[in-house]
């Protein structure tokens, strides 16, 4: 892990960085996979859900792990919060329910 990411003056210059840098971004990933190292991010916590088998898995909720990670992948595209997220797709279903049953 000799080379650091350094400061970057422009986004131009840090896209350059990263492309030209792919290789040692994948292997400082695999070290910290391989000693447990990963941290509590996103690309760790996709890396831990793929790594358990999928039919077993249920959150406290009941919910399948596969809806919860469809949740937060949606999400993160609308820069949200899952669970702000699914507060909000709850929140549009009642009102949705409430026009089809006719009490708005």
């Amino acid at each position: 892990m000799a080379k650091k990411q350094p400061r970057f003056k422009t986004e131009t210059h840090e896209a350059e960085w990263w492309a030209k840098n792919q290789n040692l971004i994948a292997d400082r990933f695999e070290q910290a996979k391989a000693t447990g190292k990963l941290g509590k991010g996103t690309v760790a916590r996709v890396a831990r859900e793929r790594a358990k088998p999928e039919r077993h898995q249920r959150s406290q909720s009941g919910w399948r792990k596969t809806n919860l990670t469809r949740a937060r992948t949606l999400a993160t595209e609308k820069v949200l919060r899952y669970q702000t997220y699914l507060k909000m797709l709850l929140h549009q279903a009642l009102n949705l329910e409430e026009k089809r049953a006719g009490r708005r």
